[in-house]
């Protein structure tokens, strides 16, 4: 066998477990997010408003374990540093098992943050996929993972239907003992990579130097890319963290909420398989644009009426405009900044993105609990508007720059 292909075999190998990881260990997120809201509620006494705090720890726990996690691989490799998250990820769902024993509320979200610090780990899956790999075969290896995404959206609702009512009266404590199973299966999972040590410092061919953030910050795409990138995720977060408290308020069943955030995130990741083929065929802002109609239309759909449906249907439609609006924008962003400027765009991108999804996951439940699950869908339209009038003023600036030395 010649050594090229013994890396891909190598590398296809890496792809499938690392596939196997995200559908294991990446179902905690969608427990975390359709009981984070629900168990919240039934934990807090007279004031509600608070409901969603446990989510926004899930995704306060993914933005603070980014930085941990990335440099913990560093350290200890890869192998050894995904088996380290699944850990996390079990502890934080045994904490927040007994939590709800205890009826602890601030002790639960403690448990969902420490989820989510299991969740930065996961993130980093489709990148260790094409470390060794071979170049041709580094965007499947990001498919079969993604691959696992779609298995996540099944396997975690599912868990829940399954589990939530295991120790009734103390409901969805059973899921989240799931969590801690979940985490214990990822470790054996892990163990089975072969990965060599990625080194993170690898010196990339790029002769211009890198400029001042604020320089990179300027660039009117730059900062149209990032504020579609940020709204998309952040409008996403806002309805979906709502949607499961609105559904059993509105009178529906637990077990239809967990389902409807099923849908949601099967539509959140079952459309990547085919998201780059659309940018390149119709380019990086239509998708954008699409995304943010979808979002529009989401909020239409909710608005419309409380039927099983509009939930379904909008959630459906959350999850799609938030691939075809983050996807794009995200590459959009890509397009503004040298290779040697790789890692503090990132890591500005990564700490806004996130802290105003968490602020978001927050607001929800407050929003929801204020003035209703109508208000809250009303929100997106003025949000989701306004980014779609700064994508077309940047479209009209672009194409002046470029038809004005003809003039």
């Amino acid at each position: 066998m010649s050594a090229r292909a013994a890396a891909e075999r190598e590398a296809k190998r890496t792809a499938l477990i690392l596939a196997a990881a995200q559908s294991v260990v990446g179902s905690a997120a969608p427990i975390a997010i359709s009981m984070g809201g629900l168990a919240g509620y039934y934990l807090l006494g007279l004031d509600k408003s608070l409901a969603t705090a446990p989510v926004t720890g899930f995704n306060l726990g993914t933005a603070l374990g980014m930085l941990p996690a990335a440099a913990l691989m560093r350290l200890v490799g890869r192998r050894y540093g995904f088996m380290s998250g699944a850990g996390v990820t079990s502890i934080g769902g045994l904490v927040a098992a007994f939590a709800l024993f205890d009826g602890n509320f601030w002790l639960f979200a403690a448990g969902l943050m420490l989820i989510g610090a299991g969740n930065a780990f996961v993130q980093q899956y489709r990148f260790a996929a094409t470390d060794n790999a071979p170049l041709a075969f580094k965007p499947r290896a990001i498919s079969w993972v993604m691959t696992g995404g779609v298995f996540a959206a099944i396997i975690g609702p599912t868990a829940v239907i399954y589990t939530r009512e295991m120790f009734d009266p103390v409901m969805f404590a059973g899921s989240f003992l799931a969590v801690g199973v979940i985490g214990v299966v990822g470790i054996f999972i892990h163990s089975l990579l072969r990965l060599k040590n990625h080194v993170a410092a690898v010196v990339e061919d790029d002769s211009l130097p890198a400029r001042p953030l604020r320089a990179i910050i300027a660039q009117p795409r730059f900062a149209v890319a990032l504020l579609c990138a940020i709204v998309s995720y952040a409008l996403m977060s806002f309805v979906m963290t709502g949607a499961p408290l609105a559904m059993v308020g509105c009178g529906l069943s637990t077990d239809e909420a967990t389902l409807g955030i099923q849908w949601h995130v099967l539509a959140m990741f079952g459309p990547s398989f085919f998201t780059g083929r659309l940018i390149a065929r119709f380019g990086k802002e239509t998708i954008v644009a699409a995304g943010l109609l979808l979002l529009l239309a989401c909020a239409a759909v909710a608005l419309a009426g409380v039927e099983l449906w509009n939930f379904w249907l909008a959630l459906i439609l959350l999850g799609v405009g938030w691939n075809f609006g983050f996807i794009g924008a995200t590459t959009m962003v890509t397009d503004t900044y040298r290779r040697s400027e790789k890692g503090k765009i990132e890591g500005l991108h990564d700490f806004l993105l996130f802290g105003t999804v968490a602020a978001a996951s927050l607001m929800s439940g407050k929003t929801l609990t204020a003035f209703g699950w109508d208000a809250l869908n009303w929100i997106v339209f003025p949000i989701a508007t306004a980014c779609l009038f700064a994508l077309a003023a940047l479209v009209l600036y672009e194409r002046r720059r470029i038809s004005a030395p003809a003039e």
